[in-house]
């Protein structure tokens, strides 16, 4: 396995060759290592690779060699090496078109059980999201869900706190190598979350925080969890690009309101207002949402007898008759299938649930109440 993580580091550190080509060069030799042994003639007539990235391989001494110091320092500090086709990688990713071929793990952690959010927000917090941060850990800890955050200052910093007052598992993705902790005052946070959870990133060692990465971390934040929380941010920022990035791999996102007058509010209302997140308001807005209540039997039946005198609009009906059709279907179905605009559709499946017809799945699925 060493020999493996060795080369598969070695091929990500080639010129030109990135998470995708070297998937799938590992993809048609079988191994990493078989990837080194291939001629360049073969190489180049790969689907996608070509003779520029196949030319790569002439030379592969200086990555080979610093490969090899990477899996000293791997040893020497007891980091877990998850490739993408290891079991144990975050399944969550690999749904992701740009996940890294590797991710860099120390603690004690378990990337697949269910139920994981990231809660981001401004460096700049204030002492409404610092409260609103506290108490939304304390109620999404008491329903088994975990946390993934960016060891930033401000709400993510306050996020992993809280999660560890508890005892929820927290993860720390880093824009940076595992050889150092950014901000260094968060040190001492990021050694006790290795208890239950871990920092995690797909940079080597010696690399520093360099403000490129952050963009490249906040993929990994989105990818890894089923839900993005933004509590607090300016209109501008890494809170709204990871939002982003959560939106183009559907997953949920949700922000939670402010005044209309206060800077780190205006990005959480830009996403709702621009339909790009769900209004949240607590805990439970986020549990019921994702249909994650912890106890089945206290969820409210409805009698399906009163369903018959519900009046619906046209649309909420066209709405109906379309989720009629299959056991779920997503909300991007519904656009294409109902011909609503999609602000038009968002409204009126809210409708729909307040009134008990229809559910909210993961996912941005929806089904009708049976």
């Amino acid at each position: 396995m060493i020999e493996e993580i060795h080369y598969g580091i070695a091929l990500r550190l080639l010129k030109g060759i990135g998470d995708n080509s070297a998937k799938v060069l590992i993809s048609h030799a079988g191994s990493a290592s078989n990837v080194f042994k291939l001629a360049v003639s073969k190489l180049q007539k790969i689907n996608g690779i070509g003779p520029k990235t196949a030319a790569v391989f002439k030379d592969t001494k200086e990555a080979l060699l610093r490969a090899e110091q990477e899996i000293k320092f791997i040893e020497k500090n007891k980091i877990d090496v998850l490739f993408y086709f290891d079991s144990r990688y975050p399944k969550r990713l690999l749904n992701c078109a740009d996940a890294p071929l590797y991710i860099f793990s120390k603690g004690k952690v378990d990337f697949n059980k269910e139920r994981f959010v990231n809660i981001i927000g401004t460096r700049n917090s204030t002492s409404y999201g610092q409260e609103i941060t506290e108490k939304l850990v304390a109620e999404l800890a008491a329903h088994n869900v975990h946390l993934v955050s960016g060891l930033a200052y401000g709400i993510d910093i306050c996020a992993h706190k809280a999660a560890l007052k508890y005892d929820m598992q927290n993860i720390a993705v880093l824009a940076h190598g595992l050889d150092r902790i950014y901000p260094a005052q968060h040190a001492r946070f990021a050694e006790k979350m290795q208890h239950n959870g871990a920092i995690v990133s797909d940079f080597l060692s010696n690399t520093i925080p360099d403000k490129q990465n952050f963009p490249s971390r906040n993929r990994i934040v989105a990818g890894m969890t089923d839900a993005t929380i933004v509590v607090e941010s300016a209109v501008s920022g890494g809170a709204l690009i990871t939002a982003e990035i959560a939106n183009s791999y559907h997953r949920d996102v949700f922000a939670f309101p402010g005044k209309i007058t206060d800077e780190y509010s205006r990005g959480c209302l830009q996403l709702i207002q621009q339909n790009k997140a769900m209004l949240v308001t607590s805990a439970s807005d986020i549990i019921a949402c994702m249909n994650w209540q912890q106890d089945e039997k206290i969820i409210p039946k409805i009698d399906v007898q009163t369903q018959l005198f519900i009046e619906l609009t046209r649309e909420e009906n066209q709405i109906v008759d379309c989720l009629k059709t299959a056991d779920k279907k997503s909300i991007d179905e519904l656009y294409l299938q109902t011909n609503l605009p999609q602000s038009l559709v968002a409204t009126h499946l809210l409708q729909l649930e307040l009134k008990g017809m229809v559910t909210a799945l993961p996912g941005k699925f929806y089904k009708l109440v049976s």
